[in-house]
C-alpha cells in the first residue's frame, strides 16, 4: 500500500483538524522518517508544508467569498491566534488576509489544489454480486465536480464537512453513510453528495443537498483496501469490467456505500460500490 495516497488522503479529509506529522505515519502505516521520504518523493513537498499549503489555500477561497471572521478562518487552519495567520498568510501569498478579502480575487495568488490520488486499473478485482435495491433518500453535503479533471481530488474534504454539519441533519435513517454520484451531463460534470438516509425532506435546511435514489437493480463491488485508493477500483469498474461484462449502465445515481465497519478517521474497514444497471 502506497504510505504517500494513505496521507493525502488523511491530510484532505482533517484538513480543519489538529495535524501531527505522527498522526499522518500513523495512519500512512510508516514510520516519520519514512513517511517523509515517501511523500517528497512522490509529490514534491515535505508532509506539513503540503498541510500548510492546502489550508492556507482554503482559507483564501473563504476569504474571497467574504468570509466575516479571519480568526475563525485562524483556528480552523490550526492557527492559535489572528496574528500568527496573518503572519503565515502573508508569508505564503504576499499578501495579507484583509487584501484579498476587500479585493475578493484569487487571480494572483499561487494556490495549492489537493493533489489526485492514484487512478490506474487494477490488474484483478473481485466479481460483484447482483443486487435489488429500494428506493430511499439522501441528504447531505453536495459539491460539483468534473471527470475529465482534478477536481474529485476535493472530495475527501467534502467528506470532512459533511462530519462536521452531519448532526444538523434531521430525520436521519440508520448509520449508513453514501456518496452518490448524480445530476452527469455530457460534459462530465456530475454532483457528488456525501450524506445519510433521510426519512424525507420536509425539515431539511436549504443547505443541505438531496437526492432521491429510485429501486433498481445494481452491481455491487467490495472495496476492500484503504480508502485512499477507491479511484483505481471505480476507474477498474467503469472501464474495464463493465465494458467486459455486456451489462448496460441504467441512468440512474451511483453510490458508494459506507457501513458500519468504515472507520472514517483511518479510512480502513471498507465500502461496496453499487453500480446501476438495466434489467
Amino acid at each position: 500500500m502506497n504510505p504517500a495516497q494513505k496521507a493525502l488522503w488523511y491530510i484532505e479529509s482533517h484538513l480543519r483538524t489538529s495535524l501531527t506529522l505522527d498522526d499522518i505515519a500513523v495512519v500512512a502505516g510508516v514510520s516519520r522518517f519514512h513517511l517523509v521520504r515517501a511523500f517528497a518523493e512522490a509529490t514534491g513537498f515535505s508532509v506539513m508544508r503540503y498541510v500548510r499549503a492546502r489550508r492556507l489555500s482554503e482559507a483564501a477561497r473563504e476569504l474571497a467569498a467574504g468570509a466575516p471572521d479571519i480568526l475563525t478562518l485562524a483556528l480552523d487552519a490550526d492557527y492559535g491566534s489572528h496574528e500568527a495567520f496573518t503572519r503565515a498568510f502573508r508569508d505564503h501569498f504576499g499578501v495579507t488576509p484583509e487584501t484579498v478579502r476587500a479585493t475578493t480575487c484569487l487571480t494572483k495568488l499561487k494556490l495549492q489544489e489537493p493533489i489526485t490520488m492514484i487512478s490506474t486499473a487494477l490488474d484483478h478485482i473481485d466479481p460483484p454480486r447482483i443486487a435489488a435495491g429500494k428506493a430511499f433518500l439522501v441528504a447531505g453535503v453536495g459539491e460539483r465536480y468534473n471527470h475529465a479533471n482534478d477536481s474529485t481530488a476535493g472530495i475527501p474534504n467534502q467528506w470532512h464537512g459533511f462530519h462536521q454539519q452531519c448532526a444538523h441533519i434531521p430525520r436521519q435513517v440508520g448509520d449508513v453513510a453514501y456518496g452518490v454520484c448524480c445530476n452527469g451531463d455530457d460534459a462530465g460534470n456530475f454532483d457528488y453528495i456525501a450524506g445519510v438516509g433521510v426519512a424525507d425532506f420536509s425539515d431539511l435546511p436549504r443547505e443541505f443537498a438531496r437526492v432521491r435514489i429510485p429501486a433498481q437493480k445494481y452491481v455491487v463491488f467490495t472495496h476492500a483496501d484503504h480508502i485512499s485508493t477507491i479511484r483505481r477500483t471505480v476507474n477498474t469498474i467503469w472501464n474495464r469490467w463493465l465494458p467486459q461484462s455486456g451489462m448496460k449502465v441504467a441512468d440512474a445515481p451511483n453510490f458508494e456505500r459506507y457501513d458500519e465497519k468504515f472507520d472514517k478517521n483511518s479510512g480502513n474497514g471498507g465500502l461496496e460500490i453499487w453500480v446501476p444497471v438495466e434489467e
